[in-house]
């Protein structure tokens, strides 16, 4: 590495000799915040519970007043109010729990395999080009509902972030939701049996 030796033994290296960075994201560095992540839960301030929760409520309605897609024995597919693209669900244990280690074997194993159930409904229904799946665990995490286990199928086409999220904040919906529910159930009810997963 080239350096510069000064009158006071002070070396400077030369920026052009470290090694490359691995991303492009710069980091600030703030040690001092590590007192507001550790401290005591009993600390942390707490949302107060003004209404129920959405996913124990969804599902003691009929399939079309809680966009219910699927409903099985331990967990149940859910239409996401406010979508993040078109078409977008949530698989949700029926027991409210907040995080994933949470759930027993039962419903770990329907859990995820309701997910590739709901990919496949979706390939049948929507032909996406891709998907993203995903689970907020925590308020901190970014979890809407941080109380109630959910994970996110989002189907994703070529193209399908146009200048309307970006400029004017809006997102085109071009189904109901309703209808858009209507037609996963009708692919999930077909397909659930070849995935060895019952319908309720």
């Amino acid at each position: 590495m080239s350096e510069e030796q000064h009158d006071t033994n002070v070396r400077i290296d030369n920026p052009a000799d470290f090694p490359p960075q691995e991303d492009t994201v710069e980091r600030l560095w703030t040690p001092q915040r590590m007192t507001y992540v550790l401290r005591n839960a009993d600390d942390r301030p707490t949302r107060p519970k003004t209404r129920e929760c959405p996913f124990c409520a969804g599902p003691r309605k009929s399939d079309e007043d809680g966009l219910i897609a699927w409903r099985g024995t331990h967990v149940f597919a859910i239409m996401n109010l406010y979508p993040y693209n078109v078409g977008h669900l949530m698989v949700c244990p029926y027991r409210h729990v907040g995080f994933i280690t949470e759930l027993d074997d039962a419903e770990l194993f329907e859990f995820e395999k309701a997910t590739t159930l709901a990919m496949k409904v979706m390939e049948e229904v929507s032909h996406p080009d891709g998907y993203n799946i995903g689970i907020n665990q925590g308020e901190v995490a970014g979890a809407g509902v941080a109380a109630h286990l959910h994970q996110h199928v989002v189907p994703r086409w070529n193209g399908d972030a146009n200048f309307m999220p970006i400029v004017a904040q809006t997102r085109t919906m071009p189904i109901l939701l309703s209808d858009q529910r209507a037609a996963y159930a009708g692919a999930f009810a077909r397909l659930a049996p070849d995935f060895g997963l019952p319908l309720k």
